[in-house]
């Protein structure tokens, strides 16, 4: 199985976990605030619905998506809310089918594209591996404001590894959107995995380390969660600095949570 393939697999499997949550709510639940800031659980499902089929866009129609690109441009800070509030909009059934529908899409056409293929996006262009992992992560992240609204836990499975990899990817990222020069060493981060393990990433001499729980670094990196409320260690100056600002996500560095999980507008796009 290619790499693109098994990132698909669990994307689909991910997207199904998540329709189990919701497909069995009575329409005035769909209503219900989450932790995000004027998002209620429609406007989660509307905000994965509206970038699968941007993501459609640009795999099938990169003419069309230049175009929005350029919209986009336009309005940088309220894109993202607008298409989450235009779909939001939709009857409960209806925003449901089209999440659906788009999920399958998705998949057929992210299979079919040619291996080593990148996709242009509203950043840099993205093979379908990252595109996938992104999207899986993104389904992860707003399936959890949504459990949170539900008063729901859900039990953390072996595909967070896509998360916390992009977590780690992103390192140098999240200090660069927040104005500042990325350490040049490489940390260590080890990781208890869901059902056992570990997973590690970094030099295993490394001077600056982060350590502790998956889940709880996919929550910190995603903006799910504050760092006091999870099982995640930083050793050395420059890594605990990094725990402060990490992020998984595109654009602007979010709010975050405060302490004790109520919600600050996150910023995972």
């Amino acid at each position: 199985m290619s790499d693109a393939d098994a990132v698909l697999a669990d994307l689909r499997d991910e997207g199904y976990a998540l329709d189990v949550l919701v497909a069995g709510l009575a329409p005035e639940r769909w209503a219900l605030p989450t932790p995000a800031e004027r998002w209620t659980v429609a406007h989660q499902i509307g905000h994965l619905a509206w970038t699968d089929r941007q993501v459609l866009l640009s795999a099938t129609g990169p003419g069309a998506f230049q175009e929005a690109v350029r919209r986009a441009l336009a309005s940088p800070a309220t894109f993202v809310d607008e298409g989450a509030e235009e779909e939001a909009r939709a009857a409960p059934a209806q925003l449901l089918t089209r999440w659906r529908e788009g999920r399958a899409e998705l998949q057929n056409v992210l299979a079919a594209r040619p291996a080593g293929e990148k996709l242009p996006w509203y950043g840099p262009p993205m093979s379908v591996p990252s595109v996938a992992t992104g999207r899986l992560m993104e389904t992860w992240a707003h399936g959890q404001d949504i459990a949170d609204a539900l008063g729901v836990t859900r039990e953390p499975t072996v595909r967070l590894r896509h998360v916390a990899r992009i977590g780690v990817r992103a390192r140098n990222f999240a200090y660069a959107a927040h104005g500042l020069s990325a350490p040049e060493e490489e940390f260590r981060v080890e990781l208890r995995a869901p059902g056992g393990g570990t997973w590690a990433y970094g030099p295993e001499d490394a001077a600056q380390r982060v350590t502790g729980d998956a889940l709880g670094f996919c929550l910190l990196v995603t903006q799910r969660a504050h760092r006091d409320d999870v099982d995640v260690r930083a050793d050395g100056p420059d890594a605990d600095r990094w725990l402060g600002i990490a992020q998984a996500f595109a654009g602007p560095p979010g709010r975050g949570r405060e302490p004790g999980g109520s919600g600050g507008r996150e910023g995972a796009r």
